[in-house]
């Protein structure tokens, strides 16, 4: 009997192999969806380019927020304004039931790095920020990414729901936590987004995790020379608490990472500061190790407003989960961002690359050939460098995100060299790169439910038993002012 079965068992995994190839775009399939995207491309960035002309902060993204919701209703799409007590925040949705395909897009800016789209420093005299993290582009691609799919969906009658996420403030606003909280995302299968980079990559890797408050202390004021004994420092309350955050740095884990930045010290010096507030951001790669060292730190502000006979309280801006990867959705993307492929600079673009490149310290270092190439694909279970809020969509519902090279390699985020490159061609091929790659794998996922089942399984693996989302930033209120 055994010897029976085992035959009948090859047959049928050839079988189920043959089908599930059936269920991948062909290459033609894949070929006809890429041009699609390549006939809009002027269309596409030039909306990028009005979001980064507006170059509008966190929170107070108006007109970005409008020009993607007009497009996405003209394309048919179902449009829910000022979601999770957002006004800038939307969901754009085409089609009914299941499943559901989730793309997220972002269209914040950075204060302080307003630029032109010169390779040399340029600042702009109409506006106080810039896209120094790109997020003109990821609004805008993603964008493009959801109404390919649409296209899609109705070319093929196939059946469920593409979903556009408009989420603002992500620098530092933490605008998706707020809708996660709200249960926006509670019957999604996957969540597909990217982010603007110096190269091209698409891992399945984790971030920091990331909390943040403004402390706030409060004294009196006196005559710094004649009653000093009078008054009492809010700012030397700040200055103590700053001291003792550092000394405390020697006994947290060292993979932990503290900033804070001085935002109000006092108006003059002969004056003792009745007020003074200090900014700070806590990360590490595990969210409980951050809830740990960020309830040392309010110890010690509690302890520098005794020691300086100050009053202290401080307001949590945001909390932000580390990305849980998904390594099952991780690859897809990759396979697709692999067939896309990467990019060859034009002369034009190369003579750009190279200025940029001159003003880099580390210049000698850096290959512009990184945008011709895709990284090979890897797992990253430990996260380093940044932190987003796409790490609490991560554990609501299986989540993948690529990177793609829309800046010259060897730039960093938060930069004027890369609100830069975001004006120009180099930014719009590196943005075209990524709702291609995005397209065509919300699209295969509509094809292949197992491999949603996968992914979903993975998920739930990898969150653990008994997980309970509870949001870092506790029951605030989104901080719609956090950027005035």
């Amino acid at each position: 009997m055994r010897n029976i079965l085992i035959p009948i068992i090859l047959i049928l995994s050839t079988v189920l192999s043959h089908a599930q190839l059936e269920k991948m775009l062909s290459d033609s399939e894949k070929e006809s969806i890429c041009q699609s995207l390549d006939t809009r491309a002027d269309a596409y960035f030039n909306t990028a380019l009005e979001i980064w002309n507006y170059a509008e902060m966190g929170y107070q993204e108006e007109k970005s927020s409008a020009l993607i919701k007009s497009i996405l209703k003209e394309e048919g799409f179902r449009i829910e304004s000022g979601v999770a007590e957002i006004p800038t925040a939307f969901i754009a949705s085409y089609g009914s039931g299941s499943p559901v395909i989730g793309i997220l897009g972002e269209y914040d800016a950075l204060p302080g790095v307003s630029q032109t789209s010169s390779p040399f420093r340029e600042k702009r005299e109409d506006v106080v920020a810039g896209h120094a993290c790109g997020h003109h582009l990821f609004g805008a691609g993603s964008m493009a990414a959801a109404i390919q799919v649409k296209n899609w969906m109705q070319a093929n009658n196939q059946q469920g729901t593409v979903r556009f996420y408009g989420t603002p403030a992500e620098e530092g606003g933490g605008g998706k936590v707020y809708l996660v909280r709200a249960g926006l995302f509670d019957d999604v299968d996957a969540v597909l987004h990217w982010h603007p980079g110096n190269q091209n990559s698409a891992h399945a890797a984790s971030s920091l995790a990331n909390k943040s408050a403004k402390f706030r202390f409060y004294g009196t004021a006196a005559h710094a020379a004649r009653y000093p004994f009078l008054g009492r420092s809010a700012l030397d309350a700040v200055e103590s608490m700053n001291f003792m955050v550092n000394l405390m740095r020697e006994h947290i884990p060292q993979e932990s990472r503290v900033h804070y930045v001085i935002t109000s010290g006092g108006e003059a010096p002969n004056v003792v500061p009745e007020y003074a507030e200090v900014f700070y951001y806590c990360r590490h790669p595990d969210m409980k190790q951050v809830k740990e060292n960020f309830e040392w730190i309010v110890k010690i502000a509690e302890s520098a407003a005794k020691a300086t006979e100050t009053k202290m309280e401080y307001e949590v801006i945001h909390g932000l989960y580390n990305v849980l990867p998904n390594e099952t959705l991780g690859r897809l993307m990759h396979d697709n961002l692999s067939y896309v492929g990467g990019y060859t600079y034009t002369p034009e673009e190369k003579a750009f690359a190279e200025k940029i490149v001159s003003t880099f310290s580390w210049g000698d270092n850096v290959s512009l050939n990184l945008t011709e190439n895709i990284a090979p694909f890897k797992v990253i279970e430990k996260g380093e460098g940044g932190s987003t809020d796409v790490g609490d969509v991560s554990w609501a519902v299986a989540t993948t995100g690529m990177r793609a090279a829309t800046w010259v390699p060897g730039t960093s985020s938060h930069t004027w060299q890369a609100v830069a490159a975001g004006g120009t061609s180099i930014g719009k091929r590196g943005m075209l790169m990524a709702a291609k790659s995005i397209s065509l794998t919300a699209i295969d996922l509509f094809r292949n439910p197992d491999t949603l089942a996968k992914a979903k399984s993975e998920l739930i693996r990898r969150r653990g038993n008994g997980f309970k989302y509870e949001p870092l930033l506790g029951d605030r209120k989104p901080p719609l002012d956090y950027r005035m």
